[in-house]
């Protein structure tokens, strides 16, 4: 698989709006291993090859199970999440899946019920952010497998 675009190099300008974004997102005060969640399993719906395995890695390397990762895709059913973690979980799929779900009351409730006003804020930006590098993933074809961690 070749990638189609190097996005960074070609419109530097962009990376660097994306990078602020992701920056802001990173020190909104979100718990890491929540932000490595929704970053996965938005991922999962985008069907981004390239970001699920950086947010696994990156959720592995922050101490997730194993065992959580694999049941992501399945977490309703699942009794290994948080009422926080579900909440933002349905919150972030309802903001991916914008145009199917319209972003129901009863998800805005659940999550409204978890987070704060301005955790609720970051989350939503978490969810921007990741669908944007989703879609600048699978538009282009960054190939899957090249991320490597930089050392913590």
């Amino acid at each position: 698989m070749e990638p189609r675009i190097k996005y960074a190099e070609v419109a530097p300008g962009a990376m660097k709006a994306m990078l602020a974004l992701e920056s802001y997102v990173a020190g909104s005060g979100l718990e890491r291993s929540l932000l490595e969640l929704i970053k996965t399993r938005a991922s999962q719906i985008n069907g981004c090859a390239y970001c699920i395995d950086m947010h696994t890695k990156d959720a592995r390397a922050a101490g997730e199970s194993e065992q959580r990762l694999y049941a992501l895709s399945a977490w309703r059913e699942t009794p290994f999440f948080s009422d926080r973690e579900r909440a933002a979980l349905a919150w972030v799929e309802a903001i991916t899946l914008l145009a199917e779900s319209g972003a129901p009351d009863d998800v805005y409730e659940q999550a409204r019920a978890c987070f704060t006003e301005r955790e609720l804020v970051d989350l939503t930006m978490a969810a921007i952010a990741i669908n944007g590098w989703n879609r600048l993933a699978v538009g282009f074809r960054t190939v899957p497998g090249t991320y490597e961690r930089a050392a913590d």
